[in-house]
């Protein structure tokens, strides 16, 4: 529960010792290497969902069927124009 701003002042001395002589217990660190995988993972999601985006305009641009490209994309090409068509024409 946090302290009141009334019980910090009337402590501060008390309370600073403590906090200047707090040993950190290794044993409850985390390991945050799995966590830095998933941020990695995650920007390299949005770099490849920008890749296709722009590669389905490219392909639109050239005067390619939708499904043509949804079956690229592995879906059928009403998905495809539901998914990029917006996007692309903005």
């Amino acid at each position: 529960m946090p302290y009141s701003f009334q019980y910090v002042i009337e402590h501060a001395e008390e309370l600073a010792r403590r906090f200047e002589e707090h040993e950190p217990d290794p044993s409850k660190f985390k390991d945050a290497r799995p966590l830095a995988a998933i941020y990695r993972a995650v920007q390299a999601r949005a770099q490849a969902e920008r890749d296709i985006l722009e590669a389905v305009r490219d392909a639109r641009a050239a005067g390619l069927a939708w499904w043509l490209i949804g079956s690229y994309l592995g879906t059928s090409g009403e998905a495809a124009r539901q998914r990029y068509g917006k996007l692309i024409a903005a």
